[in-house]
C-alpha cells in the first residue's frame, strides 16, 4: 500500500526551515518598526505647503505707551471746615485808677510882726558895734621849708660822720638783747661805754659804722660794739617831720654801768 502524498510546504514553512526560529523574532521587530513610523506620520503636524521664507520668523509690534491724559476734571476742593464760633472773652472791668491823695492845706506862715516905732526913735545903725575883722594870713614865701623850726625833729649831737656828715641822736626801734651783746663784750674790759656812728638803711638797720670814742681808753668796748652793730634796730632821724633814711646817727652802748632811773 502506497503512502499518501504529503502537502507541499508553504513559503513560511520554507523560511522557517531555512532560517529557523529566528524568523519569528525578525518579523515581530519589523512590525514594531512599521507601527512606530506610522504613528510618527499620524501625530506629526502638517508642515507641507509652508513657504521657506516664512519659516522661523517672528514679528513683534512695539507701540509707545499712551501718555496719561491730563486730569481735566479738577478734584473737588475739600469742603472748608466750618470755623468754630469764636468765644468772646469775658470783658474784665479795669481796676479803678488810684485816686490821687487829697492835698493837705499847707499852713500859711504867720505874717511878720511889724513894730510901730516912731521915726524919732529909730536906732542909729552907724552907732552899732562892729565885729572885729580877722587879720589876713601871712603870705608864704617861696623856697625850701625851714626844717629847724618844725617840732618833732631829731636833735643834732656832737660829732661828724666819716665825710663830715651831721650826726643825730639815735632812737631805738628795738633795743638789743643782752644775749646779742654778751658774746662781743666778753672780750672787752669794763665797766665803761663805747660810742660809734652808723648810717641808717631801710628796715631800721645800720651800716658803714665807725668808732668814735670809748671809756676807759683801751677797754676795747667800742670795738665790741662795732662788731655787734649789724644786729641793731634803729629808727632813721626825722627832719621836717619825715624820716630820712641814709642820715647818720650816734649810738652809745654801756657795759657794766647801771643806768640811773629818773626820780
Amino acid at each position: 500500500m502506497s503512502q499518501p502524498d504529503s502537502p507541499a510546504p508553504s513559503r513560511l514553512d520554507r523560511l522557517r526551515d531555512r532560517f529557523g526560529t529566528r524568523t519569528r523574532g525578525f518579523v515581530l521587530a519589523l512590525l514594531v518598526e512599521l507601527l512606530v513610523v506610522l504613528m510618527i506620520f499620524t501625530l506629526a503636524p502638517d508642515i507641507v505647503g509652508r513657504e521657506d521664507g516664512d519659516a522661523g520668523m517672528t514679528v513683534f509690534g512695539v507701540t509707545p505707551e499712551p501718555e496719561p491724559e491730563a486730569e481735566t476734571e479738577d478734584k473737588p476742593a475739600p469742603s472748608a471746615a466750618p470755623n468754630p464760633a469764636r468765644v468772646q472773652p469775658a470783658e474784665t472791668q479795669p481796676d479803678p485808677a488810684p485816686q490821687p491823695p487829697v492835698p493837705q492845706p499847707q499852713p500859711q506862715p504867720s505874717p511878720p510882726v511889724l513894730l510901730n516905732i516912731p521915726l524919732g526913735r529909730m536906732p542909729d545903725i552907724a552907732a552899732l558895734p562892729r565885729q572885729p575883722v580877722a587879720p589876713a594870713a601871712p603870705r608864704r614865701a617861696a623856697g625850701p621849708p625851714n626844717l629847724a623850726s618844725l617840732p618833732g625833729d631829731t636833735p643834732r649831737v656832737e660829732g661828724r660822720g666819716p665825710r663830715g656828715e651831721p650826726l643825730y641822736a639815735a632812737a631805738w626801734y628795738r633795743e638789743p638783747y643782752d644775749s646779742e651783746l654778751s658774746g662781743y663784750l666778753s672780750t672787752a674790759s669794763g665797766p665803761g661805754w663805747g660810742l660809734i656812728a652808723c648810717r641808717t638803711v631801710p628796715d631800721f638797720r645800720v651800716d658803714d659804722c665807725i668808732m668814735l670814742d670809748e671809756y676807759p681808753e683801751g677797754s676795747k668796748i667800742a670795738r665790741a660794739v662795732l662788731a655787734a652793730a649789724w644786729q641793731f634796730r634803729v629808727r632813721p632821724p626825722r627832719l621836717g617831720g619825715q624820716p630820712k633814711i641814709g642820715e647818720w646817727v650816734r649810738i652809745r652802748i654801756d657795759y657794766g654801768i647801771k643806768r640811773q632811773t629818773p626820780p
